[in-house]
């Protein structure tokens, strides 16, 4: 596990302000944290390097694009299961969008999109089929809400 990266204030203001707006400029950050631009590409690209920043991204709203469920699935594995061998499984599946394994029960949650329910009975499905998953448990997402960052 990698050591803990000390934040001065500057660094979290800034952190803050991309979180609010990823595409938000040099310019205008350097504004907002009483600096020139130059210190605050270094501060950048000293986080960047350092891996607290690990990438800029755009949150989409996916039900504004086409039919879109989104659900959690709790898997668990037999005891004999090698965590790392069905997290390959499951990295093959493009629904999944992210894997959290888990300290206890269930061994690992999954968050999936899928186009409509016959779509996700057919992920929980495959994933079932692995051979390595002895149980599966899914939810269904209605509505969400995040923080941002």
């Amino acid at each position: 596990m990698a050591g803990h990266v000390q934040l001065d204030d500057i660094d979290e203001r800034i952190i803050a302000l991309l979180r609010d707006d990823a595409r938000r400029t040099i310019t205008d950050i350097a504004g907002r944290v009483n600096l020139s631009s130059a210190p605050v590409k270094r501060r950048l690209d000293r986080l960047e390097r350092l891996g607290v920043i690990t990438g800029y991204t755009v949150s989409v709203d996916h039900a504004m694009i086409g039919p879109s469920i989104e659900a959690f699935t709790e898997l668990r594995f037999a005891g004999n299961a090698d965590i790392d061998e069905i997290l390959g499984e499951v990295e093959r599946i493009p629904e999944i969008c992210e894997v959290f394994t888990m300290a206890g029960d269930p061994d690992a949650l999954l968050r999936i999109r899928v186009s409509d329910v016959e779509h996700l009975k057919t992920v929980v499905n495959r994933l079932r089929r692995t051979g390595r998953v002895t149980g599966t448990k899914t939810l269904m997402v209605l509505d969400r809400w995040s923080r941002p960052g």
